[in-house]
């Protein structure tokens, strides 16, 4: 069986376990997707993770002995789980939590009040390495980090690969930070969307970035992104 073929291979993270149980028979009842392993903490996920290299790992976030956080960041800078992507469970829309989580390497986030429908799409994007933030969740992202202090040393391994970007990469990059759709950006721009999405492939393998939320980030880190430049709240 070839990996494409292969089921959507699941792990459940959560101190929880009816949680995780209800969690488990969704997916497990749905074609194509497979539980492979479920852990109670984050010393768990990371053994799990590594004995089952699984496509996704719905993560939550508080939990004892390890947190979600430091589980994921763990996870994420495995070689090993190169593939793996982390979906994390939050209780509260875009909490503190979650911006964290986002920065050690998450993929997206899910509300643990999801519709099963909404779990079930949410584990496909994830796999399929697609964005679960919608232009305007992401420019609540940019609002999030323009709004902290920057610190005083940029970080040297990501300024290294920012120097090997194109004119025009870093260009698209902070639109990408601002919160622009590719369709935007090749509007702003003047481009096919083809274009587009040939410079975001480009930027994600340049500054190894699993998606499109982790360009957001690193916009910011660049600089590209100020207060300024950052979208307007929505209502």
């Amino acid at each position: 069986m070839t990996r494409s073929d292969r089921p959507v291979r699941v792990v459940l993270v959560d101190d929880e376990p009816l949680l995780r149980q209800s969690l488990a028979m969704i997916i497990d009842a749905e074609p194509g997707f497979a539980v492979v392993g479920q852990a109670g903490d984050g010393m768990e996920a990371i053994a799990v993770a590594r004995a089952t290299a699984p496509d996704v790992v719905i993560m939550d976030v508080r939990m004892p002995r390890l947190d979600g956080i430091e589980a994921t960041r763990n996870i994420c800078r495995l070689p090993e789980l190169a593939h793996t992507r982390v979906l994390v469970l939050s209780m509260f829309d875009l909490d503190e939590y979650v911006f964290h989580a986002l920065r050690a390497g998450a993929s997206g986030f899910l509300l643990k009040d999801s519709r099963p429908d909404d779990l079930l799409n949410a584990i496909r994007h994830t796999h399929r390495g697609q964005s679960l933030f919608a232009p305007s969740i992401l420019a609540r992202l940019v609002e999030h980090y323009v709004s902290k202090p920057r610190t005083a040393t940029a970080n040297p391994v990501m300024q290294s690969r920012l120097d090997k970007l194109t004119t025009r990469e870093v260009e698209v990059l902070g639109l990408i930070g601002q919160g622009l759709s590719n369709d935007e950006i090749a509007g702003h721009l003047t481009i096919a969307v083809k274009t587009v999405k040939s410079h975001v492939s480009h930027l994600l393998s340049k500054l190894t970035a699993r998606d499109r939320v982790q360009l957001v980030i690193a916009a910011y880190d660049a600089g590209l992104v100020s207060p300024a430049t950052a979208p307007a709240r929505r209502p």
